[in-house]
This record gives C-alpha cells, sequence and structure tokens, in this order.
C-alpha cells in the first residue's frame, strides 16, 4: 500500500476488498524510507491492519550499524507485528551478496530480541537463505516464507523448520508455475497462508483484468478459488483456517 501506485485511490481499494468479505490486510515495509507513509496508513487503518518493520533484501545496501541502530529504534517505537520483509535475493541482485547476508542475519537477530515473527523473502537464493534460517531456527519465534514459488524440496526445507508458507496470485500461473501447482497439496493447511503482493504478481487468468494491471487485495478471492480447485479442499475451509493462521502469526506471541 506504501506504493505510489495506491497513493489517489487507496481507501476506494479497501472498501472494495472489504465488500468482498477482504477484511484484514499485510502492510509490508521494505525499508526505512517507507516508514512515515506506511504509519500514516497504519494509523488510518490500524483494526484493518497488520504492519511489519525491516529492509527487503534490494535495500540491503543501506544497512549498516547507524541504519541498525535506527530500525531497532523504530521497532522498539512503533511495536510492529512482525520483522521485515527481510531475507535474499539473488534474481536481482541490486545489493552485494555480502550486504544482504550481513542485513538479513542482524535483522533475524532483532526478530529474535524483541521476539517477533519474520515476514520473509527469497529468491534464487534458498541454499544460503535455509542454511542461515536452520543457524537461528531454535530462537526464531515463528516464520512466514512470503511469495512461495518453490520446489518440493524446498518446500520441505521449510516445513521442516515449522515456517509458514505464503501462496500468492502466481499459482494462477499454469505455464511458469507447475512444480508449485503440483506440490500445493502437500503445504499443511495449518501452515498455508494466502496474499496477493499487490501492486505486483496480479493473477495472469483474471476473466477482467485493470487496465493498470495492478494487482488488489480484492483478487484474493480468486486466488482462493484457485488453491481450493489444485488442493481439492472447499473454499470456505480454506478461507477460515488460513486467516485463522494469519491471526495467528501475527498476533500471538508465541
Amino acid at each position: 500500500f506504501t506504493s505510489d501506485r495506491f497513493d489517489n485511490d487507496l481507501d476506494e481499494v479497501i472498501e472494495r476488498a472489504i465488500a468482498n468479505n477482504i477484511t484484514k490486510f499485510g502492510l509490508i515495509c521494505s525499508q526505512l524510507s517507507d516508514l512515515d507513509k506506511l504509519l500514516k496508513i497504519y494509523n488510518r487503518y490500524s483494526k484493518d491492519m497488520f504492519f511489519t518493520i525491516g529492509v527487503h533484501p534490494h535495500h540491503a545496501n543501506e544497512v549498516n550499524q547507524k541504519y541498525l541502530k535506527k530500525l531497532k529504534e523504530m521497532i522498539n517505537i512503533n511495536n510492529p507485528h512482525a520483522i521485515g520483509e527481510t531475507g535474499l535475493d539473488f534474481f536481482r541482485n541490486f545489493s552485494t551478496y555480502e550486504e544482504q547476508i550481513f542485513a538479513f542475519e542482524e535483522q533475524i537477530k532483532i526478530a529474535i530480541e524483541t521476539k517477533k515473527p519474520l515476514f520473509l523473502h527469497q529468491r534464487d537464493s534458498h541454499d544460503d537463505f535455509i542454511k542461515i534460517l536452520r543457524k537461528y531456527s531454535s530462537d526464531i519465534n515463528k516464520a512466514v516464507l512470503h511469495c512461495f514459488t518453490g520446489t518440493q524440496k524446498q518446500l520441505d526445507d521449510y516445513i521442516e523448520l515449522d515456517c509458514y508458507i505464503g501462496v500468492t496470485g502466481w499459482i494462477c500461473d499454469a505455464k511458469r508455475n507447475i512444480e508449485l501447482r503440483k506440490t500445493i497439496k502437500n503445504i499443511p493447511l495449518e501452515k498455508l497462508m494466502i496474499e496477493t503482493d499487490c501492486p505486483y504478481l496480479i493473477p495472469k487468468d483474471l476473466p477482467e483484468k485493470p487496465k493498470n494491471n495492478r494487482n488488489e487485495p480484492i483478487n484474493l478471492n480468486h486466488i482462493v478459488a484457485e488453491i481450493s480447485m489444485l488442493m481439492d479442499i472447499d473454499e470456505d475451509i480454506i478461507r477460515k483456517e488460513t486467516f485463522t493462521n494469519t491471526k495467528n502469526f501475527f498476533l500471538n506471541p508465541n
């Protein structure tokens, strides 16, 4: 929601979603410069939202000791529901390998220190990513693999560490997402979370796409229908279970 693509009509976007039974929203932080805008949105809609504070791997090159001190201050002052979005992204490599590893590990330490869940990003970096998670796994409160698009082997690694698995509208792309569409049945329902990652990752098979190709929370309904079909589980059961999972993840400290 901090994307400038929502600057002119965020109220309408949220109203549309609520009218279609989407009643909670994840407000995700990617760098400290997002924070003023993010907190204004959160303060306006706090009863409807969970929010995070953290640094996306794309911005890991901004992280130094001074930045970390500020990050910790903002977390202590504002008490987010989770730490992130943090992790590793070796697909785009906007930050170096060393910068990403440092920023990721430091944010894991903050999450452990504050006993908060981790909102995680991993792209083309599984081996290093899982090695770091395993290093800290006994102390991590909870973690969700946001926007999971990986293999069965990767899924097994994350489930072994008791991670939640976030699935987006990427699941609706039958051509590019063959493996996940086969293995989604192997995600335990009690570990499944569903998201849009708006304004990105608009479901490819939406019957009517907006001209601006912007993804919105309302499309969560379409994603649920696809997951229901692939998992062969009733839509209402998936809605109920994933909603419970999400509330437990963001609201329950243990």
